[in-house]
């Protein structure tokens, strides 16, 4: 039976389904031009802390909270994170209990990798969708997220 029939069409067409696949079009395409530059050490998921991560650092329940995670979940996204070098804990100056998730040296060098890869597939995105229809979808996504967008702009 086709989808139409059954009634389940609206599965497959709705806005967040179609948001969803093209979040996870352009990600899998970052990691792949990541790795093609020597950065196959990261997985999809640790885009959800890297993403999140002040250069400055942020406290692990910050993390989670703009990631919408658990503590725990993030937790092991930052082992893992910090299994491959690219983060670290470190003393909150503020709170002598607390620490603070820190981008580590190659944790910064990756970070300027992973801004390319995010430019190209950007130019990638621009090119097969036109830079009008481009221009209009970016204007959209801004203006209808802008009250859940969690990082401030500081710079």
């Amino acid at each position: 039976m086709s989808a139409r029939k059954s009634g389940t069409a609206w599965r497959h067409a709705n806005m967040g389904r179609l948001l969803n696949n093209a979040v996870r079009r352009f990600e899998t395409r970052v990691l792949e031009l990541m790795s093609a530059r020597g950065h196959s050490e990261t997985r999809s998921a640790h885009v959800s802390l890297t993403r999140n991560l002040d250069i400055e650092g942020t406290r692990l329940t910050e993390l989670a909270r703009r990631a919408s995670m658990s503590k725990q979940a993030m937790g092991e996204l930052v082992d893992q994170c910090t299994g491959l070098g690219l983060i670290e804990r470190v003393p909150d100056p503020s709170d002598g209990r607390a620490r603070i998730i820190m981008f580590t040296p190659a944790g910064l060098t990756w970070l300027n990798a992973f801004r390319e890869a995010v430019d190209a597939a950007e130019r990638e995105m621009r090119a097969e969708l036109g830079g009008s229809t481009m221009d209009v979808i970016l204007k959209g996504l801004r203006a209808y997220g802008a009250r859940f967008d969690t990082l401030e702009d500081k710079s």
